[in-house]
């Protein structure tokens, strides 16, 4: 993963000639006057810990070499997240969130023993997975050194069951990696959100991951059966039964705590056949709100495809699906919005459910567009991040939202939150780019997913923080929810108080206190430090 960017450097890949050319005639986009700081120049103070507290660290790890790391580099690496405020800030050599030092475990033995030795010496711990956290989720609060707790090591599948069709995946494995032994299986997992390529089965369930095929697989807290959890209260273990009557569900209450309640170390998940056959295709609406129409049927009445989404006028315009494509689709005057409907399976199961599917979207006033929008889209599923990154090296400013509600509230939040952003972004007279498309749907709902594109100015980091907060408001006041599958972190953090409320969030802090008593547990992530 790159230190400054996302993903594999192989992949990052400028703008083409046309696209910065657009950036400048519509954004007012100039190119950056200083570049990004390299590696090899960023500075670090000596860790600030006692001698003694990395004595217990390097013998809770087993004293291996390379368990307990301290240099610069790892120290870098592990420094916040991806969201673009992070990048910004580490291109801009700002390691103020850095940790002192970086401990990989390999065992839930071995995780709890590091947990005692922080509460011993009173040192904050945040679990580091891909480290893909585009909301703050990395940067606890405070000035006290802190610990990052990095799982790769724990990245083994556990444990298949083909006749319950179950798996028990350790957290720190990478989506690529858990595929690829469940393929070896005959099975999938079938979660696949934009951060695939990087993300972990244990950050996955820290934050309710929602993935691109959900309307078919479901979000991932569906998938998950039973998890454990470290704590430096000792172990919980939750799930013995698909489904359990006694009491309330302790799975859930984890699921989502982003490491504010114990670092999870395995996770039993739902697992499926690998499917014979898959088929993306698009199809074309007059408008965004016909579009939405015809998704809700499908999620309501069925069938129900595996994927499901829908641009509006703005994204289907600008066409984020590939680079190189961008802003194609303004020299040909298309109209409209863009649905992508993907359907995997058997060959007999898809090939009648997207008939079926056909005929709904058809007398909801949809018009097919073939099988190359959706193969596009497929093929340029996990590129938008790669994008995001190379809009920024052209002096362009570019980051997303996103959010849910039920469908009647749909409109207004979507209305509300575009608002916000245009408004607080515009900038001497040139507004932003706001696109959005609805990502994942529910029979009683969807989220919406916005993308927004403006010049960077003098401080972006500033104003993009103003306009956040403008769209986090705008969202708590349409009824929507402050996050659908992005996680609460500390961007969210404030809102999150506010939607669930001074009594739930009393309860979370009595969870918290009882789990991790001395809140060294990522303080001030998902609710605020005391």
């Amino acid at each position: 993963m790159l230190w400054n960017g996302w993903g594999d450097p192989a992949r990052a890949t400028p703008l083409p000639d046309t696209v910065t050319g657009l950036l400048r005639d519509w954004l007012g986009v100039k190119p950056q006057p200083t570049a990004s700081a390299r590696l090899d120049e960023i500075t670090l103070s000596t860790p600030d810990l006692e001698s003694a507290a990395l004595q217990a660290l390097h013998a809770a790890l087993g004293d291996r070499a390379e368990s307990l790391r301290t240099d610069t580099e790892s120290r870098i690496r592990h420094t916040r997240g991806k969201s673009t405020p992070d990048l910004l800030r580490i291109r801009a050599a700002d390691t103020t969130d850095a940790p002192a030092a970086v401990a990989l475990p390999q065992s839930h033995d071995e995780v709890l023993a590091v947990l005692r030795v922080c509460a011993q010496h009173r040192l904050p711990l945040v679990p580091f997975g891909g480290g893909t956290s585009v909301v703050g989720g990395l940067a606890p609060s405070g000035k006290a050194p802190f610990v990052a707790l990095d799982l790769r090591h724990m990245n083994r599948m556990l444990d298949l069951d083909p006749v319950s069709r179950t798996a028990t995946l350790q957290p720190g494995l990478r989506a690529p990696e858990a595929e690829g032994l469940l393929a070896q299986h005959g099975f999938t997992l079938g979660h696949f959100p934009q951060s695939y390529e990087w993300a972990t089965i244990g950050g996955f369930a820290a934050t309710r991951s929602s993935g691109q095929a959900s309307a078919g697989y479901g979000r991932f807290d569906e998938m998950v059966l039973g998890l454990t959890l470290a704590t430096p209260e000792g172990t919980l273990d939750t799930g013995r039964a698909p489904r359990s009557a006694a009491g309330p569900d302790l799975r859930q209450l984890m699921l989502g705590s982003e490491g504010a309640f114990g670092v999870i170390t395995s996770v039993t998940v739902r697992i499926r056949p690998v499917p014979r056959t898959r088929r993306y295709e698009g199809w074309r609406f007059a408008s965004f709100d016909e579009g939405t129409a015809a998704l809700r049927r499908l999620a309501q009445d069925g069938p129900r495809p595996t994927v499901l989404r829908l641009s509006d006028e703005t994204e289907t315009l600008i066409g984020l699906a590939q680079p190189e494509a961008i802003g194609s689709a303004v020299e040909q005057h298309s109209a409209g919005c863009l649905a992508v409907v993907g359907f995997e399976g058997t060959e007999q199961d898809t090939a009648r459910r997207r008939a079926a599917a056909a005929a709904v979207l058809t007398d909801c006033g949809g018009e097919l567009a073939g099988d190359e929008p959706g193969e596009r889209w497929a093929h340029g599923r996990y590129a938008a991040p790669y994008l995001r990154d190379s809009l920024l090296e052209a002096g362009a400013f570019a980051e997303t939202l996103e959010t849910a509600a039920y469908w009647s509230r749909l409109p207004g939040l979507y209305a509300a939150v575009r608002d916000a952003l245009t408004t607080t972004l515009t900038e001497n007279g040139t507004p932003p780019l706001v696109m959005c498309h609805i990502s994942h749907v529910y029979e009683n709902g969807a989220s919406l997913y916005f993308t927004i594109v403006s010049a960077q100015g003098p401080d972006p980091v500033e104003h993009w923080t103003r306009a956040k907060h403008a769209a986090n408001e705008a969202i708590l006041a349409a009824g929507g929810t402050i996050t659908h599958h992005h996680a609460v972190g500390t961007d969210h953090r404030d809102w999150y108080v506010r939607e669930a409320g001074d009594l739930g969030v009393a309860a979370l802090r009595a969870v918290k206190r009882r789990l991790d008593p001395d809140g060294l547990l990522n303080p001030g992530v998902l609710l605020p430090a005391d």
